[in-house]
């Protein structure tokens, strides 16, 4: 039976799963196991279906090079059985698989004598000798293309999907397709030209774009497959979550990639400094300190690449308001707290920045969180403001605001040996947990250094809880990669150094699994 609502299933975004993808590497669950699994689900789908009902079944797999591919290779190592004649035609070289994982379940194919071809270009998957075989076969499985399909589709899959469909309609084959129908987009469920599938066998959660009503004539009876992902690794933070965030263009320019205001300082001027430093390593083009008058030519002192705007008094008043709204206006985030002190004056003013309109994308942090009071009931203008705070369990506590991230549109990055981000989004509310870092962090100035990486990933992020979640590793992984090198005598500043490897490393793709001989964190 075909569903054609969304009733009874969770969805997951594409980019969300290889987000997930990449944290299940890095937590130990490796690509070539999770590939294992989906092979054997479509395999074990066509043996539930087709067992019996005939002597002979002919299979045949249409493949690309990509993981779906490589999915469907090992569906035929498991469909290889007496009662099913299994060949696999690849469209491409398999020099070209781009994946380590397809490229050996495609040699162990190979090794073992199971029936290949690879169509190297149109005019050969056009050959009459495929479409005999494909008008011949009981079941087409379609793994050419996966998620990541957008627009026009290009040569050779365009003729391939043509040609499966043709096969359908002509021949009456059963089409399974692998993870989406190729050609649909797994986001959106629009279809320049898409596989018509009977059945699609998608993996560990509905991809949503499978759901719409509109692709219903090419998705068919909906099937999602447990692959081996367990239930807790989606609430881990790792560095799937900071690819969802930090996409570079090359043709960017001077402020595409983030403009990040901080508003700190005051009895304690190193804060805000930190915190800018910190945003500058993490990408951020340009950073501007609002900082009393006091002390803003100090803190423009520690680097030539700090813009400083002072203030008119010795802390933050009610009068440097209108100036600072302003300058939020010319930013894209404002982040408000690091060592401005907890004077009466401060709060209201703290509290009038945050509550101003201007204010789209806020981070509070340290003395700011003294200042923010959610009005209650929220009122309507607050519906474009998105604010992240970053407490640790002490100010929690001591301010009284455990609930804040069941407001709307508040996100709470509660510091401690295990991170704790949560959101609320009026219907459902997200966790995720952050176990990088170590006790050497527990130095003086941490906190402000993950303050200027949420700013930074904010400013170019719409997502604040995602935004958060990335920064929160970030700092864990770098002050990892500080321990390795300072151990117990790590700064906050040697954090802020480690901070571009950091990202480079992860956001390139060059992903390591955890280390085990890391400094183990509080159970959470």
């Amino acid at each position: 039976m075909k569903k054609k609502k969304d009733e009874g299933y969770t969805t997951i975004t594409p980019d969300e799963m290889g987000a997930l993808d990449e944290n299940c590497k890095f937590f130990g669950l490796i690509p070539l196991q999770l590939m294992e699994n989906a092979g054997v689900s479509i395999a074990s789908e066509i043996k539930k279906r087709f067992s019996g009902l005939k002597s002979t079944l002919t299979i045949t797999i249409l493949a690309g090079t990509g993981n779906n591919g490589g999915d469907a290779f090992v569906a035929a190592r498991h469909l290889d059985l007496q009662w099913c004649d299994v060949k696999i035609l690849l469209l491409g070289r398999s020099n070209d698989l781009r994946t380590e994982e397809a490229t050996r379940n495609w040699r162990i194919l190979n090794e073992c004598g199971y029936a290949t071809e690879e169509l190297v270009d149109s005019s050969s998957v056009k050959a009459a000798a495929v479409s005999a075989r494909l008008n011949a076969s009981d079941v087409i499985i379609d793994a050419l293309l996966g998620t990541g399909i957008s627009g026009k589709i290009r040569e050779p899959e365009r003729t391939g999907i043509d040609m499966i469909n043709a096969a359908k309609r002509d021949s009456n084959a059963f089409v399974l397709a692998v993870d989406v129908p190729s050609g649909l987009n797994a986001d959106t469920g629009e279809a320049e030209r898409a596989v018509k599938a009977d059945l699609t066998v998608t993996f560990h959660k509905a991809k949503r774009g499978l759901l719409k009503e509109i692709a219903a004539e090419y998705v068919g009876e909906l099937r999602v497959a447990d692959i081996g992902i367990p239930r807790g690794m989606e609430k881990l933070a790792g560095p799937g979550d900071l690819r969802l965030v930090v996409k570079r263009n090359a043709r960017s320019h001077k402020g595409d990639n983030g403009r990040v205001l901080i508003v700190g300082g005051g009895p304690f001027f190193g804060a805000p400094t930190l915190t800018a430093l910190a945003a500058l390593r993490a990408g951020a083009d340009w950073v501007t300190i609002a900082a009393p008058r006091g002390v803003s030519s100090i803190v423009s002192s520690f680097s030539p690449n700090l813009i400083v705007l002072p203030l008119s008094s010795e802390i933050l008043v009610e009068k440097d308001v209108p100036v600072i709204v302003e300058s939020i206006k010319k930013h894209d985030v404002v982040v408000i707290g690091m060592g401005l002190g907890t004077e009466e004056e401060t709060k209201r003013a703290v509290r009038a920045i945050i509550n101003d309109t201007a204010s789209k994308k806020v981070v509070v942090d340290a003395d700011g969180l003294y200042g923010l009071q959610v009005p209650m009931p929220v009122p309507v203008e607050w519906e474009e403001k998105h604010i992240i705070a970053t407490p640790h369990a002490g100010e929690l506590s001591k301010l009284g605001i455990m609930d804040i991230s069941r407001v709307k549109n508040i996100v709470t990055v509660m510091k401690g040996p295990v991170d704790i981000i949560s959101d609320s989004t009026g219907t459902s509310t997200r966790v995720k947990i952050n176990r990088t870092g170590n006790a050497g962090m527990t130095v003086g100035g941490t906190g402000d250094v993950l303050a200027g990486l949420v700013g930074a990933f904010f400013a170019i992020s719409s997502d604040p809880f995602k935004a958060a979640t990335a920064a929160a590793f970030v700092n864990g992984i770098a002050g990892d990669r500080a321990f390795d090198e300072k151990g117990y005598g790590l700064l906050a500043t040697d954090v802020i150094e480690a901070i571009p490897r950091v990202i480079r490393e992860y956001v390139d793709g060059i992903c390591i699994s955890q280390k085990s001989t890391k400094i183990p964190k509080t159970e959470f």
